[in-house]
C-alpha cells in the first residue's frame, strides 16, 4: 500500500496500475467518485475502470485519492 499521507495528485501518480482505488473529483455541479481499478496515469489525467466504463479524469480536477481494499465476495442466491 502507498502511504496515505500523499497529495491525491502524487499519489496517483505513483501507484501502481491495477491497485482498487476512490478517486474524488470536480464535476460541474460539485464532486463526484470514481470507484474501482487503475487503469493508467499521465502527467495529466489517470483512468479509473468502474463497474460501468472506464473514467479519465484530469488530475487538476482531482481533490481525493486512496487506495481501498478489494470488494467483499459477492453472496449467492439462497
Amino acid at each position: 500500500m502507498i502511504p496515505p499521507h500523499l497529495p491525491p495528485r502524487q499519489f496517483l501518480l505513483t501507484a501502481q496500475p491495477g491497485i482498487r482505488v476512490v478517486v474524488r473529483y470536480r464535476i460541474q455541479d460539485g464532486l463526484t467518485d470514481a470507484l474501482g481499478y487503475l487503469v493508467t496515469t499521465t502527467e495529466s489525467s489517470c483512468t479509473v475502470r468502474t463497474r460501468t466504463s472506464d473514467v479519465e479524469i484530469p488530475l487538476a480536477l482531482v481533490i481525493a485519492a486512496k487506495e481501498v481494499p478489494p470488494p467483499p465476495p459477492r453472496r449467492g442466491r439462497p
